[in-house]
C-alpha cells in the first residue's frame, strides 16, 4: 500500500484551528448529556441503566468509527470524509432534540457518535499537510482537546439544563455545521491512498463484542451479576473479541493493526490510556450525581445541575492549566514520567473522594487533581506514541490510542452505572458512591503499575505546544 502525501499547508494554523473545532464538537457531545442524565430519564421516563446508554451508546460508536474514519480518509480524502462526518453529528443532534422517546434518542447518539472519527481525521491531516517540524505538536494539541472540552461540557450543561429546554444540549452540537464549512475551506485536499480497504467484518465484529459487554455490565444491576443472562452478554463479548482478534491477523488491512499493537511502548501506553479512560468517565458520571443528590439521603448537597456543572468547573481549569507544565516535565523528566505522574493524581482523587466526600470543596481538590491528572496522562501519551513509531504509523497508532480511551471511557461509564443501580433503593447509597469512588481508584492505581512498563525512550522535545 502506497500513500502520497499532500504539499505542506502553507497555512497551518488555521487547518488547525478547524481541526480544534471539530474535536471540541466532539468533545462538548460526550459530557454535556451527563450532569443532565437524572432528568432525561425524569423526561422520557426510563430507568438510570436504560439512559446510561444515552453516553454508553455515544462512546461505542465513537469507538468503533475511530479506526474506519481513518480509513475511509485514506479512500475518498480525509478532509472530504471529516466534512461528512460533521453533517452526520449534525443531523444526529437534530434527531436527538426532536427525540419523542429514549429508544429514538440513543439512536441520535449513536449516530453523533461517528464523530469520534474527527481524531484520527486529524491526526491524518497533520501528518499529510503540516510542516514536519509541527506534526508532533499539532498531534498534542488535538489530543489534549479530549479531555478538555469535556471539562468544559459539565459546567456548561448544568446552565442548559436548569435554564434552557433539555433540547438545548442537543441544538448546541449544530456547531459542527460551521466547522464543516471551515474543513471544507481551509483543509488541503489529501490524495487517496491506493489499494486501501475498510476492514468491515472486523468493525461489525468489533461493535458486538463491545455492545455484549457493556450491556451484561450496564444491565448488571437489573439482571444480577452472575446471572444468566448477565454472563452471557459478558462471556459472549469476551468470546467475540477473541475472534476479533484473530480475524484482524488475518487481514492484510485490518481495522486495528495487531503489528503495532504488539509494540511494548504502544501496548502499555494504550493500556494505560483504557485505564484513564475508565477513570475520566467515572468521574464524569459520580460527581455530578453525588452533588445532585437530595441532602435528605445524608450525602447529598442537594445542587442544581448548574451546581452540579460548576462544581466540576475547576476540574476543566485544572486540565487547561497543566499543559504548559506537562510539556515543561516531560523535557525534563520524560513522558513516561509524566504518564506515571499523571496517573498517581488520578489514583489519589479518587482515594481522597473514598474517604472525604462530606463538602463540596472536598469533591473540588480531588477534582481539580484528576485534571491535572488527565491533561498529563493526554499529553504524554500523544508524545509516547509519536516517538515510538515510524513517521509511516503515527495516524495507525494515535488512532488505536483514540480508540482505547474511548472504549476505557465506554467501560468506565457502564461499570459505574452498575456500581450505582445495583442498591434496592431508587437513589443510590452512599456505601455505593463510596464504592464507585474505590473502583476508580483502583482503576488509577493499575494504571500507574502499566504506566511503569512502557520502555523508558530518550527525553524528546515536548510535541504539546506551550504558548
Amino acid at each position: 500500500m502506497q500513500e502520497v502525501n499532500a504539499a505542506p499547508s502553507q497555512r497551518p494554523t488555521p487547518v488547525l484551528l478547524t481541526l480544534t473545532g471539530a474535536g471540541i464538537a466532539f468533545a462538548l457531545s460526550q459530557t454535556l448529556v451527563v450532569p443532565a442524565l437524572p432528568a432525561l430519564a425524569q423526561e422520557f421516563e426510563a430507568s438510570p441503566s436504560a439512559v446510561s446508554w444515552v453516553l454508553t451508546g455515544f462512546l461505542v460508536s465513537a469507538s468503533i468509527a475511530t479506526p474506519i474514519a481513518g480509513k475511509l480518509g485514506d479512500l475518498y480524502g480525509k478532509g472530504r470524509v471529516l466534512t461528512w462526518i460533521m453533517a452526520l453529528f449534525a443531523l444526529g443532534a437534530v434527531i436527538n432534540a426532536l427525540a419523542p422517546s429514549i429508544e429514538v434518542l440513543i439512536a441520535g447518539r449513536v449516530l453523533q457518535g461517528v464523530a469520534g472519527g474527527v481524531f484520527p481525521l486529524a491526526f491524518g491531516i497533520i501528518r499529510d499537510t503540516f510542516p514536519r517540524d509541527q506534526v508532533a505538536s499539532g498531534i498534542a494539541i488535538i489530543s489534549a482537546v479530549f479531555g478538555i472540552g469535556g471539562g468544559i461540557g459539565l459546567p456548561l450543561s448544568g446552565l442548559i439544563v436548569d435554564h434552557l429546554n433539555l433540547d438545548f444540549l442537543f441544538w448546541i452540537s449544530l456547531i459542527a455545521l460551521p466547522v464543516g464549512w471551515a474543513v471544507w475551506k481551509f483543509v488541503p485536499p489529501s490524495p487517496p491512498v491506493e489499494n486501501a480497504r475498510v476492514d468491515w467484518l472486523g468493525a461489525a465484529i468489533l461493535s458486538a463484542a463491545l455492545a455484549l459487554i457493556l450491556l451484561g455490565v450496564s444491565q448488571a444491576g437489573e439482571w444480577g451479576w452472575g446471572s444468566p443472562a448477565n454472563l452471557g452478554a459478558v462471556l459472549g463479548g469476551i468470546a467475540l473479541l477473541g475472534v476479533f482478534v484473530m480475524v484482524e491477523n488475518r487481514m492484510k488491512q485490518p481495522l486495528i493493526d495487531m503489528a503495532v499493537l504488539r509494540k511494548p511502548a504502544v501496548a502499555f501506553t494504550n493500556l494505560t490510556g483504557f485505564l484513564v479512560g475508565v477513570a475520566m468517565f467515572s468521574s464524569f458520571l459520580v460527581f455530578p450525581q453525588f452533588a445532585q443528590a437530595p441532602e435528605s439521603t445524608g450525602y447529598g448537597f442537594g445542587f442544581s445541575v448548574t451546581a452540579a456543572g460548576f462544581l466540576m468547573l475547576p476540574t476543566a481549569l485544572a486540565q487547561l492549566a497543566a499543559g504548559p507544565p506537562a510539556a515543561k516535565l516531560g523535557e525534563r523528566i520524560g513522558f513516561r514520567s509524566v504518564l506515571t505522574l499523571g496517573a498517581i493524581l488520578i489514583t489519589l482523587s479518587f482515594l481522597i473522594n473514598t474517604f472525604a466526600h462530606d463538602h463540596p470543596w472536598e469533591l473540588v481538590i480531588g477534582g481539580m487533581l484528576m485534571g491535572v491528572g488527565i491533561t498529563f496522562g493526554f499529553a504524554a501519551m500523544a508524545n509516547l506514541i509519536v516517538d515510538a513509531v515510524p513517521q509511516s504509523e503515527v495516524g495507525i497508532a494515535t488512532g488505536i490510542n483514540t480508540v482505547m480511551r474511548t472504549v476505557g471511557g465506554s467501560f468506565g461509564a457502564a461499570i459505574v452505572t452498575a456500581i450505582l443501580t445495583s442498591g434496592s433503593t431508587p437513589l443510590p447509597s452512599e456505601d455505593l458512591y463510596t464504592s464507585a469512588f474505590a473502583f476508580s481508584a483502583v482503576a488509577g492505581a493499575v494504571a500507574v503499575a502499566a504506566s511503569l512498563l512502557i520502555p523508558r525512550g530518550p527525553r524528546l522535545k515536548p510535541a504539546l505546544a506551550t504558548d
